[in-house]
């Protein structure tokens, strides 16, 4: 059989459709593999490079393959798209994984480390707490308004207001015991996220390159530490406009 020199995974959460190529170029490998099958029939093969889509668990997956000596390589998954030679299924993926990464201008995206997601999980969850808190003062004011009641824009106006609701006779009952169940939530919340950016913060001092991008102005600690852990290769970008086109920014 020719020797396979690259083969593209299509992951599932349970089955792993694979297609290899060999040295002529020519598919010597599809195979479906079980989740619990797939590092069992990776440890069995010569190292070899293997493409996945940057997807959920990609980085997990590449890790691991790594570990069992194997070139492992993540691609954007707009960049496969156009390889997809017939109607999308999860061998036309496998193959056009196996294909896109041939190409000797294709773009990959690093493989993360363990320690690398736990800091983007950290980031993540602050997020997610910052978008609720954002939620529930919307909500606030929102309600308030109902009761002829408003503030001035700031977080710190929220709980002023919640005071001047509670005080207030001519709101209903009800409504008053509503506003408070919200207090309570953003209460909490605003405790959850002090937590939270506390330990970026603690990260953040912990981190060389965090440290120096706060450095630059306009760049501040929470915004250095999700650039140290985003862009673990600056390389990746052929330019300052590709970065800035990567971060959602428009360049004239």
């Amino acid at each position: 059989m020719d020797k396979l020199i690259r083969i593209g995974v299509d992951t599932s959460k349970s089955v792993f459709v694979l297609h290899g190529v060999g040295t002529a170029e020519q598919p010597v490998l599809r195979k479906k593999l079980r989740r619990r099958q797939v590092l069992e029939f990776f440890t069995k093969l010569e190292p070899t490079r293997i493409g996945l889509e940057a997807c959920g668990a990609a980085h997990y997956w590449a890790r691991e393959l790594q570990a069992l000596g194997h070139t492992a390589v993540l691609l954007p998954a707009q960049y496969v798209k156009a390889y997809v030679k017939r109607n999308k299924n999860d061998a036309a993926d496998a193959e056009a994984i196996c294909e896109a990464m041939s190409r000797p201008t294709m773009r990959f995206v690093p493989v993360k480390t363990a320690e690398q997601q736990a800091a983007l999980m950290l980031a993540g969850m602050r997020d997610q707490l910052v978008r609720r808190r954002t939620q529930v003062t919307n909500a606030i004011r929102g309600y308030a308004a109902e009761f002829g009641m408003t503030a001035a824009t700031g977080l710190d106006k929220i709980e002023p207001l919640l005071a001047r609701i509670a005080a207030d006779a001519a709101v209903p009952e009800l409504a008053k015991q509503l506003f408070a169940v919200y207090g309570r939530d953003y209460a909490q919340l605003e405790v959850q996220i002090a937590k939270i950016e506390s330990r970026l913060m603690a990260w953040h001092k912990g981190n060389e390159l965090s440290r120096r991008l706060a450095e630059i102005p306009a760049i501040g600690p929470i915004g250095a530490s999700l650039l140290a852990m985003k862009v673990t290769n600056p390389h990746a970008f052929r330019s300052g406009r590709d970065f800035a086109a990567w971060l959602g920014l428009n360049t004239p």
